[in-house]
């Protein structure tokens, strides 16, 4: 990996600050130095998500709920720029991708190879813990990736995304062969979608109500589209063996479960409620597999091959550019245009 130069590193630094409902700041912190095993990392892009929207707009989702001034941001990407007195994985120059949530490694759900399910994990801009919407960050070393010079800043960061999709596809078993339904052509749903093609899935069917959205998805290899605003989905005669429900919306998810053939696999990505109506006889006469999601596991390396590769292709769903003076505009801009798929923050905007 190419190495890049880190300059002089400042005493302080800028971050945009979540105090409540509809109120961001800017503020200056110092610089916060690096722990034994840890690195200090320049921030140099970071992709907005609808849970950085969500406190944004509500304060909380479900029981994480936003007591305290907190940094959003957990999609980043950034270069090393200082390394911990035991730290030796990367070298300062290093680019790399971030894995934002750091588990305990000591509970039984770490032990069992389930660290995404860590009770005590710590996980950038969810309460209380800070994010990436800022300058610098620290981070565990054996979680930042290093990413070739092939992949933009933007692309490294959205390999957190993409580490959704490439769980989703694997707790699914997307494999050669698969025909997969997809609800949604967010950002979740579009590399979701490129990762079942990825995988082998010779068919993969995307769904919305956004006919812009579908047109990407098309571009990224869909190939079919149902605009579920203008045609049900029943009329579409596809019956996949794998639904990945990404859009969070309970009636597409039970209109959805519907069209999974027997023995067929559902996982529920998007979270968009606490309870959806579940077909129950389609599920049991069809002996279908359900489960949820939650973030992902051992992803990184894969989402890096895969984009390196070209067979995911992250720098197409990035739409809109911010700095940390826009926060408030990046987290909103999603409401006043249709054709927004990935705002993204980028921390260094503006800095000599």
């Amino acid at each position: 990996m190419a190495q890049r130069p880190v300059g002089e590193i400042p005493e302080t630094m800028k971050l945009s600050v979540l105090n409540g409902i509809h109120d961001v700041v800017n503020e200056e912190r110092p610089v916060p130095a690096p722990g034994p095993r840890e690195v200090l990392i320049r921030v140099l892009a970071v992709g907005t998500c609808g849970s950085d929207v969500h406190y944004y707009e509500h304060g909380r989702i479900g029981d994480h709920v936003v007591r305290a001034p907190l940094v959003l941001g957990h999609e980043p990407s950034g270069v090393v720029v200082a390394r911990g007195s035991e730290a030796t994985a990367h070298e300062v120059g290093t680019r790399v991708a971030l894995e934002p949530g750091v588990p305990c490694t000591a509970c039984e759900q770490c032990k069992a190879g389930r660290y995404n399910l860590c009770p005590k994990m710590r996980f950038f801009g969810t309460p209380p813990i800070d994010g990436a919407f800022c300058e610098y960050v620290v981070l565990r070393e054996d979680f930042a990736y290093p990413v070739p010079e092939t992949l933009s800043d933007e692309a490294a960061a959205l390999l957190e995304p993409l580490s959704v999709g490439v769980w989703a596809c694997r707790k699914s078993r997307v494999g050669p062969g698969s025909r997969v339904l997809i609800t949604g052509a967010g950002p979740i749903g579009l590399v979701a979608a490129q990762t079942a093609r990825a995988f082998g899935a010779t068919e993969v069917v995307v769904t919305d109500v956004n006919g812009k959205r579908l047109r990407v998805a098309e571009e990224l290899g869909a190939t079919g589209t149902v605009d579920v605003s203008a045609r049900e989905l029943a009329d579409s005669g596809f019956e996949p063996d794998v639904l990945l429900e990404c859009s969070g919306a309970g009636a597409a998810a039970g209109q959805a479960i519907r069209q999974v053939g027997r023995a067929g696999r559902v996982v529920l990505v998007g979270m968009g409620g606490d309870e959806i109506a579940l077909p129950l006889a389609h599920v049991q006469n069809f002996e279908l597999e359900l489960t949820g999601t939650f973030r992902y596991a051992n992803t990184w390396p894969t989402a890096i091959a895969l984009a390196a590769g070209r067979e995911v292709d992250l720098d197409r769903l990035v739409t809109h550019r911010f700095g940390l003076d826009e926060v408030p505009q990046a987290l909103t801009i999603a409401a006043r245009d249709d054709t927004v798929i990935k705002p993204v923050v980028l921390p260094q905007a503006g800095r000599a």
